[in-house]
């Protein structure tokens, strides 16, 4: 299937509706509004194809560039590919949620997700977190070094506040995906939760929003799904 057809075909699937919500939380012209669901029989045919998902992430269009994500072949993407992506990321929903997913099922995901983090920018920096996010809801516990995750947990716990918001809430997920899904770091994660209490993230134009990964955790503890792991990154 060739890029024509692929703009096409997501134009067809978009709604006004979702474009919507999608431009509420900070997407922009161009968009067509295709809920993500409504991509996977498109992507069935498609597979993945990388110089296919380069040709729509470069269109700035953001349903086009999440597609991308879905079909992109992440073992071929080097680390300057990344780059790029995290370049045309203009919000969390590309960061986090694209960028970061695909970089997540690479063999250099910390690397470039720890150049990430020390980044000083809002949306390289959530990327990263997230990244981390991904990867301990996915990969075994052996895969990780303890001390280093220890050590990050300490880096959120003395940061997040002071922090962009992006970045709050990647950080927040960071905290809370440790206590849930990486064995080792549990109770820590619990306590760093506590020490880091309830986090205001300012959005434009909304209400504030209050984080709380201490309260997130114990859901978890309490529905006995401490060690969960996902089977798949992407959907």
């Amino acid at each position: 299937m060739n890029f024509e057809t692929v703009m096409q075909e997501l134009e067809a699937l978009g709604k006004e509706r979702t474009k919507k919500i999608y431009i509420s939380n900070g997407a922009h012209e161009p968009l067509f509004g295709v809920a993500t669901g409504a991509m996977k029989p498109l992507a069935k045919k498609i597979k993945k194809d990388q110089p296919l998902a380069e040709q729509l992430y470069a269109t700035g269009n953001y349903d086009a560039m999440y597609f991308a994500g879905v079909i992109a072949d992440p073992k071929s993407m080097k680390e300057a590919d990344f780059e790029r992506w995290i370049d045309g990321a203009y919000f969390y929903m590309l960061s986090d949620y694209v960028v970061a997913v695909t970089l997540a099922e690479t063999d250099i995901a910390q690397t470039v997700a720890d150049k990430w983090i020390a980044s000083g920018e809002e949306l390289r920096m959530s990327a990263g977190w997230s990244c981390y996010c991904w990867l301990l809801g996915n990969r075994k516990d052996s895969e990780f070094d303890e001390h280093k995750l220890a050590n990050m947990l300490d880096q959120v716990k003395n940061m997040i506040h002071d922090a962009p918001d992006r970045t709050k809430s990647a950080m927040n997920n960071f905290i809370y995906t440790v206590g849930v899904s990486y064995s080792p770091l549990h109770d820590r994660a619990v306590d760093t939760a506590k020490a880091v209490g309830p986090v205001e993230m300012k959005r434009e134009g909304k209400k504030s929003s209050i984080l709380n990964a201490s309260v997130n955790i114990q859901k978890e503890v309490d529905k006995g799904r401490i060690g969960f792991k996902r089977k798949y990154v992407r959907c």
